[in-house]
């Protein structure tokens, strides 16, 4: 007898979602779902599951128009609370970006540097509700004379401010340690000398690129929890990789997939954009991303059913290999051993260290289960799907 071939739409999915009999399990929760009921009835009883990451993602910022001056000014610079924007935009809109720093840090001249103010914070502060001084130059048009302008200003004033991240949701990414004898400070946080230490940084099971190996659901229009709001995938993002070598359940094994996302920073949350500032390495933004998947079929069950013990990363030497460009692995872990607390390099007990919050990230995927259960948040069906090939 021939099994039951389930395929659901998103229109059928969405109705279900309106009607309050959707079923939403998180990403977590579907592991032990399909384990005890198989896949095929876990495909039609469930509807969505729900993921979540929460981390620091560098390649973050904001797109703002902060409004016309009196006489009117085509601003060449602009700074937020002494961080520098990018200008060549048009005449009043900026780009502030999560890395940049205040102008007057000291970077590394006395290392480490602490890095204590960027864009990353400047975001933070404007979802806060705190006032942010902008402070603009030019150099004088006949339509627009003014030569400077300065004001404060707050979120709720801004005509316009949309969160602009062209690479977050990093699919897998190495697991950094430091194979030198000097202590070193990297994007992924202080690293002890002679392997002293090993720092990760993804949610595993419950990251949305892991729970959707090959972009069946994501793309231009899936909407997402980000930043505490809505907001949307618009597209891959750069250094997006999905041929990076795969398990044999599609997971890749090195960094791959990005997403490029955007949403109106109006209707987003300070505890889910948190500035960050990296010892010795710069400023960067800390985003709450969640995204859900929609059972369409039995084979998207079995992606989301995906656990720690199944996804696997490389260990990497940031000291010495990472920064002269050596591409080595010192070894293959998955996510469970890392979340343990310990790894074993060449026949040592090595601590590890996450830079993602696993806290954070199962309260997004519950946020979106509730949402979603309420009726209050629908699926987007993506106009395409992201690449699978460069």
């Amino acid at each position: 007898m021939s099994r039951h071939k389930i395929e659901k739409t998103y229109q059928q999915i969405n109705d279900r979602i309106r009607s309050g009999e959707a079923v939403v399990v998180t990403a977590e929760e579907i592991i032990d779902i399909v384990k005890d009921e198989g896949a095929e009835a876990a495909a039609e009883r469930v509807d969505v599951v729900t993921t979540g990451t929460f981390a620091p993602m560098c390649s973050s910022g904001a797109f703002i128009n902060f409004g016309h001056a009196v006489p009117g000014i085509k601003a060449s610079k602009v700074w937020l609370n002494n961080v520098p924007a990018y200008t060549g935009i048009a005449a009043v809109d900026c780009y502030i970006g999560a890395t940049e720093l205040c102008e007057d840090d000291p970077l590394n001249r006395v290392r480490p540097g602490e890095f204590n103010y960027g864009g990353g914070h400047v975001i933070n502060d404007l979802l806060a509700g705190r006032r942010v001084n902008l402070k603009a130059t030019a150099y004088g048009t006949d339509c627009y004379p003014s030569r400077a302008f300065e004001k404060r200003i707050d979120l709720a004033s801004l005509p316009y401010a949309v969160l602009c991240n062209p690479r977050n949701g990093y699919q897998n990414y190495n697991c950094a340690i430091n194979a030198t004898k000097r202590t070193v400070y990297t994007y992924m946080g202080t690293l002890k000398p002679k392997i002293g230490n090993a720092n990760y940084c993804s949610a595993g099971q419950l990251s949305p690129l892991f729970n959707d190996p090959y972009y069946k659901t994501i793309g231009l229009g899936t909407r997402i929890f980000l930043g505490g709001g809505v907001g949307y995938v618009t597209w891959s993002g750069t250094q997006h990789k999905p041929s990076a070598a795969r398990s044999e359940k599609g997971v890749p094994l090195t960094p791959a997939g990005t997403l490029f996302l955007m949403g109106d920073l109006k209707g987003m949350h300070p505890d889910w954009l948190i500035g960050v500032s990296i010892q010795g390495y710069g400023s960067s933004l800390s985003v709450g991303l969640g995204i859900p998947i929609p059972i369409l079929n039995e084979e998207m069950v079995k992606f989301t059913a995906i656990s720690d013990e199944e996804i696997f990363t490389q260990v990497v030497d940031y000291g010495h290999d990472y920064p002269n460009g050596i591409s080595k692995s010192y070894g293959q872990v998955s996510y469970a051993e890392l979340k343990s607390g310990f790894i074993r390099i060449d026949g040592e007990e090595v601590p590890t260290v996450p830079l993602s919050s696993m806290v954070k990230a199962r309260e997004i995927a519950q946020t979106l289960k509730e949402w979603i259960g309420k009726g209050e948040f629908l699926l987007g069906e993506p106009q395409f799907t992201l690449p699978i090939s460069p």
